[in-house]
């Protein structure tokens, strides 16, 4: 998820509802390639097409493989607006350029970057149990998807979620981890999920290189679970201002990090902008173009925008299945390229479907 344009007429409506138009969805393909791989998490739209990614497709990770194993899968699909489906990748994890601790279980953070670079994160599993997850890495794939480049350590722990946003031969990553004493708390609660902003930057073909990393977010509850296999801070999203909105899956709420790209200190948990109401366990994020935030919960199957102001505006059902409906069916969301529609992943059906 890269940062959104602002439209020209953004101004005279910066906190108002960009899901008011939106009331139909539509399935857009599945998301199920050919090796069975399931659990879609990550969800990015192709900006500029070059190599194999092509303007206006999504880009999708899967967690699962296809004995539904969480933390396991290792593939991104490309799917076009028409609801053509292609694998981009399928990621080995014994044939890796650097180390990626555990092997390959593809999260929702995923980011595409100038150039077709894609950068994916691995929280990955031994047997799709919480025991046995490990700290994982970020994948560094070129535009024809294949692995150029790991980034392991230095804080990256269980890389959960992630946005970025690139100026010249410079990107910045913004990623939460979720296994900081995780595993070892055995299922309790510890207040240890961090925010982590790495740059990166752009040598020509070469892959973008890490050059810095900093804890700018820090104290987010985080636990193990036997059926979500980890909870912690999810969704990330950067707001006009380079405000870090994050939200905050177990404090049932969306905090912000003031100065994200600049910063040179940890904001903690942040400010926090809206808690409770219809907020129901936050995961994805993104910002809409009018500068609302967008958010779907865990709980049950709603999308819910809340402006910077913390007034929760506007809430959409977009998945009904289940008991309770919608609950753990939604992570994953981006907003299309006419800014006028949002992608999103179903995880209860293996889709890729779309509000418009």
């Amino acid at each position: 998820m890269l940062l959104l344009g602002i439209p020209a007429s953004a101004g005279a409506v910066a906190d108002g509802s960009f899901l008011g138009p939106l009331n139909k969805v539509t399935t857009v393909a599945s998301t199920i390639p050919g090796n069975g791989d399931q659990n879609p998490y990550g969800t990015a739209v192709v900006r500029r097409s070059v190599g194999d990614l092509h303007r206006g497709n999504v880009l999708i990770s899967n967690f699962n493989n296809g004995q539904n194993l969480q933390g396991t899968g290792t593939t991104l699909v490309q799917v076009s607006p028409g609801g053509s489906a292609s694998m981009f990748a399928q990621i080995d994890p014994a044939h890796l350029p650097g180390p990626c601790p555990g092997g390959i279980g593809l999260t929702t953070a995923l980011s595409i970057l100038p150039d077709g670079w894609v950068v994916v994160g691995s929280l990955p599993t031994a047997d799709g149990s919480p025991a046995t997850a490990n700290a994982g890495c970020l994948l560094v794939l070129d535009s024809h998807g294949t692995v150029r480049e790991t980034i392991a350590g230095d804080g990256i722990n269980g890389p959960w979620d992630m946005t970025a946003i690139s100026s010249g031969d410079r990107t910045e990553l913004f990623v939460t981890n979720v296994l900081n004493g995780t595993v070892a708390a055995g299922g309790a609660e510890v207040d240890r999920g961090t925010v982590l902003r790495i740059t990166l930057r752009r040598h020509g073909d070469e892959p973008p290189r890490q050059v810095a990393t900093k804890v700018i977010g820090s104290g987010f509850g985080q636990r193990t679970d036997p059926v979500a296999l980890v909870i912690g801070p999810t969704g990330v999203g950067l707001g006009r201002d380079g405000t870090l909105f994050v939200a905050d899956t177990l404090g049932n709420r969306i905090t912000a990090i003031p100065d994200a790209v600049k910063r040179d200190t940890d904001a903690g948990t942040g400010r926090v902008v809206s808690s409770g109401g219809s907020l129901n366990g936050p995961l994805g994020l993104a910002v809409s173009p009018y500068g609302t935030i967008l958010t779907v919960n865990s709980g049950d199957g709603n999308l819910v925008e809340t402006t910077t102001r913390g007034d929760q505006v506007t809430v959409r059902q977009l998945d009904s299945s289940g008991t309770p409906p919608g609950a753990g069916a939604l992570f994953g969301l981006a907003v299309d390229l006419d800014k006028d529609a949002v992608y999103f992943v179903d995880d209860a059906t293996n889709q890729l479907d779309v509000l418009h």
